[in-house]
């Protein structure tokens, strides 16, 4: 019989893997991690940006609207009345105000649909004098004083003084404050 080959014979002691991490590697890159995830949701804060695009929405919303309230003024030279009832300040439908369009509803030919707020306790309030020359919308944000356009630095607006516009107690919901405006051209909310 011949001599045994050594090279055939494996000794599991003397090989040298380095097919893996060690523990001490995976929990530093671990740490890592969990340090730039922190930094990355500190300087980003997702609740914030979420709450950022709701208002950038409202925003585009009342500006939708304003739109279709200048078409209804070049239609009949003046703005739609306001339909009021408790916590519910919306445009009228048929030029009085017994009736009145829905947020979130059909009003053709000038909108196809009145935008809705995206939170179902807050709501648009939609104001005019009696006279139908002059209007303010209001809407409720969410960041209120952290927003530049904000009414009275994030409180609630005020009415408009001496256009007859709005009540003592503005609300785009209810018990919620009403942190935003836009109003006709001829007026300032």
């Amino acid at each position: 019989m011949g001599r045994k080959n050594s090279s055939n014979i494996s000794n599991p002691l003397s090989l040298k893997s380095k097919t893996g991490f060690t523990l001490i590697e995976l929990t530093t890159v671990i740490g890592v991690l969990g340090v730039l995830s922190a930094i990355v949701l500190a300087v980003l804060n997702p609740l914030e940006q979420f709450n950022k695009s709701q208002d950038a929405r409202r925003k585009g919303d009342l500006a939708q609207i304003q739109r279709g309230l200048e078409v209804y003024y070049n239609d009949f030279q003046k703005y739609p009345p306001v339909y009021q009832a408790p916590n519910i300040n919306r445009i009228s439908t048929d030029g009085t105000s017994s009736t009145a369009v829905a947020w979130g509803s059909d009003w053709r030919p000038y909108m196809d649909i009145l935008p809705l707020d995206p939170k179902v306790a807050k709501s648009y309030a939609y104001w005019a004098d009696a006279a139908g020359q002059s209007y303010v919308l209001f809407a409720a944000l969410d960041r209120g004083s952290k927003d530049p356009q904000a009414c009275n630095g994030g409180s609630a607006c005020a009415r408009t003084v001496g256009t007859g516009i709005g009540g003592t107690n503005i609300t785009c919901g209810t018990n919620i404050s009403c942190t935003y405006g836009v109003s006709s051209p001829n007026i300032s909310p």
